[in-house]
Formats: structure tokens, sequence, C-alpha cells
């Protein structure tokens, strides 16, 4: 796999800002649910990795930094031990570079003590046709090898274009790739949800 949607969602902002609810969306997540998504993803990633001794949780920016540190808070709180986690910004690593407006950098942020070795989740809020999926992969291997990678997403909405599938999603969200699934959590938009509605004419084709 931001913006108030995933870098793979039509009409994204680039930088990361909060942007307007559409007033023709309908919320198909609300805060009490987008907590409880969070919390199973938790207890199967200490579950899957035999109790999260050697994860690293990377997000991808924009909104799959705050849930990678929510993730981090949860399973430090179940196992009792610090989970690090950063950010993995993919930015130039695009197959659709050339082809959007410029886009402000974002920030990758590797914990001191590296990847190499490690279990690394990559963390996203939505997952569409995988390219940012694929971009965050080659932006990794340019890091270190990691013992593993696997993959979280908040909402999985289907059409993928490469053959990419996550380790732990919080729901799947059958759509038409004439919707758009736009993620809001609070500390970038100042509230949870995740809301689905009809793309306008001006979006594109989402990568």
């Amino acid at each position: 796999m931001g913006h108030a949607q995933s870098a793979d969602e039509p009409g994204a902002a680039g930088d990361g800002t909060a942007r307007p609810v559409p007033g023709d969306s309908k919320t198909v997540l609300e805060q009490a649910e987008i907590g409880r998504a969070l919390t199973r993803i938790t207890h199967e990633i200490i579950e899957r990795t035999r109790g999260a001794q050697q994860v690293v949780l990377l997000g991808i920016p924009t909104r799959g930094v705050p849930l990678a540190g929510r993730l981090a808070a949860g399973l430090q709180r179940v196992e009792g031990h610090h989970i690090p986690h950063g950010s993995l910004d993919i930015t130039m690593y695009r197959d659709d570079l050339r082809l959007r407006p410029a886009r402000t950098l974002g920030r990758t942020q590797v914990p001191p003590d590296g990847i190499d070795g490690k279990i690394v989740v990559l963390v996203d809020d939505v997952l569409y046709s995988g390219r940012t999926v694929r971009a965050a992969l080659d932006a990794l291997n340019d890091l270190g090898r990691p013992r593993a990678v696997q993959l979280a997403v908040l909402v999985d909405r289907g059409h993928r274009e490469l053959p990419i599938r996550p380790d732990y999603v919080g729901k799947n969200l059958p759509t038409s790739q004439h919707e758009f699934v736009r993620v809001l959590l609070t500390e970038v938009d100042g509230q949870d949800a995740v809301l689905l509605g009809v793309a306008g004419g001006g979006a594109g084709r989402a990568q």
C-alpha cells in the first residue's frame, strides 16, 4: 500500500493533509470498528510471529504511519516489550512517477537496529491495485535484508493488478472501480472512519 485516502486511491492528495469529506459518501467503518479491527490484527501478528520478538512495523505514508504506531502500541501492551516501528516513503519508487503531478517526499524512518534479519510488517490503510506495495518492496530492498516481509492493511478493496496478497486485513470491502475508499484517522484527520463513495469524474485510475 495516504491523504484522506490511500496512495492507491483516486483523487488522493499527495501531501497527506486532511481533505473534506464528500457529502455523498457513506461510513462503512466507525471508530469502534476500526479499533476492533486493529486489535484483531495485533493478535494475529502475535500468533504468526510467535510473540512479535523480531517484528519491525513500517508504515507507508501517509495513513499507514499512524496505523503502524497503533499496532506497535497494541503489541507492546499485550507482549510487554518494545516494538520498533517507523515509516517507509515510496514516492521515488512508484511506477507512475512520470505520469502524476510532483509529490511531496515523505519520510523514511527506520528503527536504530535496522531491518536485517527481522520480520518487517508493512502497514497501509487501503490495498487496491498492489502497486504501492510493490514500490514499498523496492524501497525496502534498498534498506536491508529482512528475514521475512508481511503486509497489514486496514481495508482490502480488491481489484489487484499485481500478485500481492495481505497477511493481515482489518476489513475486506467489495467495491467497484468507480468507487473510492477514504480512510480518516484521528492523527491526520481529527476522526476515525472509513468512507465509501462514488469517485468524481476527475478521478483517474488508481495505482
